[in-house]
């Protein structure tokens, strides 16, 4: 198979693609970036509380 008829082929196969509309794609982003963030912070209170769980056993003992 050559490099055009592969090129052919691709451009062919992405006219069959279902694209979604720019409200959909703006509503997925805000919801992938809403849960990006809620949960980098919940994972970051929950290294805070055993970060500073460690340092109080270490220095406790």
């Amino acid at each position: 198979m050559g490099l055009g008829n592969y090129i052919k082929e691709t451009r062919g196969e992405l006219k069959h693609v279902s694209w979604p509309t720019r409200s959909q794609a703006l509503a997925f982003t805000i919801i992938v970036v809403v849960i990006s963030v809620g949960l980098s912070l919940f994972l970051g209170l929950f290294d805070f509380l055993f970060s500073r769980g460690l340092q109080f056993l270490i220095t406790r003992f």
